[in-house]
């Protein structure tokens, strides 16, 4: 048994946990280190398996380690999935590779990308995104397409892309979930819409229920609020998407020129 144990007023759990956090934040259990098992943390403090369950699902709630179904918990690696902004819609890549810019960039970084279009509706659009199409919000209809996001198998983003309806027509954009090879903006660019430039607002709020449950997030945990529009060479708006991302693994990486 610990020789605090006995003048230690903690909860044996929050001991336990606390001690598991700070061997954690010192490297001494690394990113992607194994965490002791229930059985040897049980024997090491002297308290039952499900206080030392209960430690670790404490640690789960702040995002510093995760459950690996069979092969036990591990600490979660601390280096985020950046979203590069310079590149990520770079037309030569996606003809290169087939991907969308969100394959793309996770290939890049070495993790399996895995994306699911949940829906493809006929909806009113968003004020603040109405505003940023130029469409009249009380009368206008878009395109919206759900779509949720994952690296290896773990959900790290949400995306909702509006566009107009005579930009969509009655192209794969209105009905498909699946939009083949180049994906999305291979897709526009048969319409006529190759996207040359691109307006990113960038923001950062705690998550809706909904996204908590669905991005599986960590209580105390913000959210990263990316509102996305692609202008094509005429300088026209033709679409809008808000990413909604997980503050704890993500990051953002954007090179550009200075203005004078």
């Amino acid at each position: 048994m610990d020789d605090q144990a006995g003048t230690d007023r903690r909860p044996p759990s929050r001991r336990i946990a606390d001690d598991l956090r700070t061997s954690i934040q010192s490297d001494e259990l690394a990113p992607g280190a194994k965490l002791p098992s229930e059985r040897e943390l049980a024997a090491q403090y002297g308290t039952a398996r499900n206080t030392a369950r209960e430690a670790i699902s404490i640690l789960q709630g702040e995002g510093l380690v995760v459950a690996q179904h069979g092969r036990g918990v591990f600490v979660r690696p601390r280096t985020p999935l950046m979203r590069l902004g310079a590149n990520r819609y770079s037309r030569r890549l996606r003809s290169e590779t087939g991907l969308s810019p969100f394959r793309i960039e996770v290939t890049k970084q070495g993790r399996t990308p895995k994306t699911e279009c949940r829906s493809v509706t006929r909806d009113k659009p968003p004020a603040d995104v109405a505003d940023r199409l130029g469409l009249d919000p009380n009368t206008a209809t878009v395109i919206r397409r759900e779509n949720w996001y994952f690296a290896d198998d773990e959900p790290v983003q949400v995306g909702v892309t509006y566009i107009p309806v005579d930009v969509a027509g009655d192209s794969p954009l209105a009905s498909e979930r699946t939009l083949g090879k180049g994906s999305i903006y291979a897709r526009f660019e048969d319409l006529g819409y190759r996207i040359t430039r691109i307006r990113e607002e960038i923001s950062a709020r705690m998550p809706y229920h909904e996204e908590f449950t669905g991005l599986s997030m960590p209580p105390g945990v913000p959210v990263i609020e990316v509102l996305h529009t692609s202008f094509d060479d005429k300088h026209k708006p033709f679409e809008v998407t808000r990413f909604v991302m997980r503050g704890d693994l993500n990051g953002l990486d954007y090179e550009m020129p200075v203005e004078d």
